[in-house]
């Protein structure tokens, strides 16, 4: 009996014990639900009281973030708009090229290449780039243009240079003959030489005549031919009159015409001295004596 009463008053005791421990957990929750009630009136009313609700709290989120999405939007647009720009004007280059021919007899002068461009930027290294271009198309067609000239020049030259007919300056028996490939006897030397004109005798004082129009270049005293004139023609011809008493018909620098007196014979020649009076005559082509037979006509 006194078991059984004890274990019936534990009992009552755990029982009490959970009861208590119930109420005062409900308790609790209690106090903070109320707690909770009291926060949400109190952050609602501060709500209110700040001119902010949720839903425009909630709409300045939205309307920021289509802002942001948009003006990134216009940002992209306008690099995008600025590089499909310098894209084209970078591309977009106007070539002006003006080529001007212009003819004068056989030579043909070119202007060429002036280039322009759109975009400002390109227009500095442009115009530079142009200009050298331009003065190297300009050398080159001087210095092709320069050749062109001289060529019309040279044939325009061989075409209007006359053909030279020369004639006896004295008229006369020839006593001695060209000789350069073969050797002749020199009654004054005493020995066999070459002879590189033609003796035609004539009496002293006889005039002495210009072979071919041209300028007297010189006059001198040559120490194996006497006194000496030489004519310079054109083609590169030269005249030489040797063993002359008198040359006081003309002066050096003098343009004589074909058959002008320009001198007498004489017999001043000291390689020539034991010959019967006559005029020592040479015809030089390009610095060489030729035969005089072959031109005289």
């Amino acid at each position: 009996m006194r078991k059984r009463g004890r274990y019936e008053n534990e009992g009552k005791t755990i029982g009490d014990k959970i009861i208590l421990y119930t109420g005062i957990g409900v308790a609790i929750f209690a106090v903070i639900v109320i707690g909770l009630l009291f926060y949400s009136k109190s952050l609602n009313e501060e709500v209110k009281n700040g001119s902010l609700t949720t839903e425009q709290i909630s709409d300045i989120m939205n309307n920021t973030s289509e802002n942001e999405t948009q003006n990134d939007s216009e940002s992209a647009s306008s690099t995008i708009g600025k590089s499909i720009e310098e894209a084209q004007n970078n591309t977009d280059t106007t070539n002006i090229t003006s080529t001007q021919n212009v003819t004068q007899g056989n030579t043909t002068v070119n202007t060429t290449n002036t280039t322009k461009s759109t975009n400002p930027q390109n227009t500095t290294s442009n115009q530079t780039k142009t200009n050298t271009q331009t003065n190297t198309t300009q050398n080159k067609n001087t210095t092709s243009n320069s050749t062109a000239q001289n060529d019309v020049k040279e044939e325009t030259k061989k075409q209007t240079v006359k053909e030279l007919n020369f004639q006896k300056p004295v008229e006369g028996e020839v006593v001695r003959e060209y000789a350069k490939d073969n050797l002749i006897y020199s009654e004054t030397l005493k020995e066999w030489v070459t002879h590189m004109g033609i003796d035609i005798k004539a009496d002293k004082t006889t005039v002495v005549k210009a072979a071919e129009e041209g300028t007297i270049k010189s006059i001198k005293n040559d120490p194996r031919y006497g006194l000496t004139i030489v004519i310079e023609h054109e083609n590169g011809f030269q005249t030489v009159y040797s063993n002359l008493l008198t040359s006081e018909f003309v002066v050096e620098n003098e343009k004589v015409e074909k058959g002008q007196s320009i001198g007498t014979v004489g017999n001043t020649a000291p390689f020539e001295i034991a010959d019967e009076a006559h005029l020592h005559f040479e015809i030089v082509k390009d610095g060489l004596q030729v035969d005089p037979n072959i031109y005289i006509k």
